[in-house]
Order: C-alpha cells, then structure tokens, then sequence
C-alpha cells in the first residue's frame, strides 16, 4: 500500500513539474511572439514618421505619392509666379500695341510717299499696239506728288524748273524708281498742256520706262499709266 501511494504521488509532482514546465514555455512563446509584433509595429512606425509622404495631384488628376521632403510652395512664391505672369503678359500686350503701331505708321508714311504708294497693286492693261512695248500697267494708288507752284498752271520743260522737278518726282513715283538714281532720257509734252511723258532707267539697269503723267490743279503731276520697254529707244 504504501509503494503505490508513494508512486502515485511521485506522478503528480512529475505531472505537475510537466504543467509548469508547459505553462512557462507557453509564456515564454507568447512573450517572444509579441515582442516580435511590437518591434515590426516600431520599425513600420519609425519608418513612417521619419519618411512620412504626402499626396499630391499629378497633371493627369492621378494621385501619387509625393517625399515630404520636397518644401511646398509658399503663398510667396505662389504671389511672385503670378506676379511674373501678369508681367509677361502685359510685356507681350504693349509688343503687340507697339507692332500695331508701327504697321499704322508705315502705312501712313506709303500713302503719303507716292514712290511707296505706285508700287501697290498693279494692273495690267492693254497696250497701244507699239511694238517696243513689252508690258502696259496702271495703278490706282498713284496720288499726285503735290506741288510748290500756284495760280494758273504753265506747263514748263525748261531742265531745273519747278515744274520741271515735279514731273520728274512724279515720273520716278510712277516708275517705282527712286528719283536720286534715276536716269531721264527724255521728256516731251503728251498731246496737251497738262499732260507729259517721260523715259526713264535706274542706274545701269537696262530696263526703261516711259511713263505717262497728268497735271491735276492744286496737287500737282499725277502718273497714269507705265509702259515697260524692251529697248530704250531714246538712248
């Protein structure tokens, strides 16, 4: 009796020792799991709050992912791009107002210089049948070239006389030909005593005029119509 008692306690302590010994490796794997749990939590935490992102909104409207380490714009910085905005944007307004000027300018200055005014618009006519004309041409851009002379109008073919010189200005305009370089072969009375005709070159260039012009009172000699020679037949 007294042997089974003592074996039968003897395997309740060691039963007993086996519970302990479970219950505390239990705890220990507990302990070991949550603190495994815990430093993961840290590491992810830390992470985050030391490399924290922001959302920012892409030109497509996608939302991405944005370092926090980039510095936002400032209201500032935001006021001085607006500002340069507002700048360029003036700039280019007064380029244009200045562009429309000038382009006021210059045509102001072509109607009012009849050698600018007879290059414009050309029309081509039919010509008299002569045979040494190689093209006929009007215009109605040709203004008369004004005049220095009042009263009653004399027509004068004198070389060097006031009327003289306003024929010849009226003959370049007609001709498209700046009057300091052009060459007046010949100028003769056009079948009344307000009209002339007179040929003309510029320079060396071989190419000749004869240009038809018409006095108009109060405003001086006026072009009319322009025939382009092929051979200058009063060389």
């Amino acid at each position: 009796m007294g042997s089974r008692f003592n074996q039968r306690d003897q395997k309740r302590k060691v039963n007993k020792i086996y519970n302990i010994a479970i219950t505390i490796v239990s705890i220990l794997i507990v302990i070991v799991a949550v603190s495994i749990f815990l430093s993961d939590d840290g590491t992810d935490s830390k992470k985050a709050t030391t490399e924290p992102k922001q959302v920012a909104e892409t030109e497509k409207g996608k939302v991405v992912d944005k370092p926090s380490g980039k510095e936002e714009e400032t209201d500032s910085e935001k006021e001085d791009a607006v500002g340069d905005s507002e700048a360029k944007e003036e700039d280019a307004e007064k380029e244009d107002s200045k562009a429309t000027e000038e382009d006021a300018e210059e045509k102001a200055e072509d109607d009012a210089n009849p050698e600018k005014a007879g290059d414009a618009e050309l029309v081509e006519v039919e010509g008299s049948g002569d045979g040494n004309v190689a093209s006929t041409y009007t215009s109605e851009s040709w203004k008369p070239v004004g005049t220095e002379q009042s009263g009653e109008h004399t027509t004068s073919f004198e070389k060097g006389s006031v009327d003289w010189n306003e024929m010849s200005k009226a003959i370049a305009s007609g001709a498209g030909i700046d009057e300091g370089s052009m060459k007046l072969w010949w100028l003769q009375n056009g079948g009344s005593s307000t009209t002339a005709i007179g040929t003309v070159s510029e320079g060396d260039n071989p190419k000749t005029f004869r240009v038809y012009i018409e006095w108009v009172d109060g405003s001086g000699w006026k072009p009319v119509k322009v025939e382009e020679l092929k051979t200058n037949d009063k060389r």
